[in-house]
């Protein structure tokens, strides 16, 4: 168990090492501050807030959108009705199916939806199609963290008098810690997939100004970069991908640390 920690720690710290040794010389203020300029994917001026932005607008929307189906649902399968019954079974089994479904596939399906709806690729289709990927991840790891409450709490609560809303309240309140887990598991996923927005998102050089335009992303930032003939453009295409990092570093350490603040005061 612990070589299997070290080896998985030392193959962390190596792909983190190679990151931050390519891409910091090509980091600067201004990529992170500024859109492409003209001559950006020849080694020029410019930065990526595009796709910073781009990545930042998908993911959140993205995970409201999941949050809505994915709360409701397993607070009703866990402790509106029982746990184990078929209705239950189904809904968890349905879910396990479409986590080993690969992201590609998403991202056909939802360009094929968006065609039948006569939509183009825009900021609205990567968030429908990414809110698809992540919703059973988000689905089954919060299920999983409610499976383990003790089946008696419901009942207990309802015998006192509490009403379902009540009940739900208290619930929640003592799985949240297990529920921003969920979340942290879904963003990493969502906002480092490239396959679903390929053809869902599309790619722009300027930000986003409404769902029905098309948005640039980090993952894409860095496939286009390094396709690059261009020396200076690979370089910041590493560059791309250590802002990548940084940010699921810093949702992973909030999410972390709201948690811990969350736990401190449940019942």
């Amino acid at each position: 168990m612990e070589a299997a920690s070290a080896l998985i720690f030392g193959l962390l710290l190596f792909i983190l090492a190679i990151i931050v040794w390519k891409g910091m010389p090509a980091l600067s203020w201004d990529m992170i501050t500024e859109i492409p300029g003209s001559g950006f994917y020849l080694g020029r001026e410019g930065g990526i807030l595009n796709a910073i932005a781009g990545s930042l607008y998908l993911i959140l929307c993205s995970l409201a959108l999941s949050i809505i189906i994915s709360v409701p649902l397993v607070m009703y399968i866990n402790f509106h009705i029982s746990g184990k019954s078929g209705i239950a079974w189904i809904v968890r089994f349905s879910f396990d199916i479409l986590l080993g479904i690969p992201s590609i596939v998403y991202g056909a399906f939802g360009f094929a939806l968006m065609i039948f709806l006569g939509m183009r690729a825009s900021l609205g289709g990567g968030i429908i199609t990414v809110a698809m990927l992540i919703t059973p991840i988000m689905m089954r790891s919060f299920d999983e963290v409610a499976r383990i409450l003790p089946r008696e709490l419901p009942d207990t609560l309802l015998s006192l008098g509490s009403t379902r809303y009540e009940m739900s309240k208290v619930i929640m309140k003592q799985i949240f810690p297990g529920f921003i887990t969920a979340v942290l598991l879904s963003a990493g996923r969502g906002i480092g997939d490239a396959a679903t927005v390929l053809f869902t998102a599309g790619y722009t050089d300027n930000l986003p100004g409404s769902l029905s335009q098309p948005a640039a992303t980090l993952p894409l930032a860095v496939f286009f970069q390094l396709g690059s003939p261009v020396q200076e453009v690979q370089d910041r295409a590493y560059a791309s991908a250590l802002i990548l990092t940084v940010l699921i570093l810093l949702l992973s350490l909030a999410a972390r640390y709201f948690s811990s603040r969350i736990s401190k005061n449940r019942l």
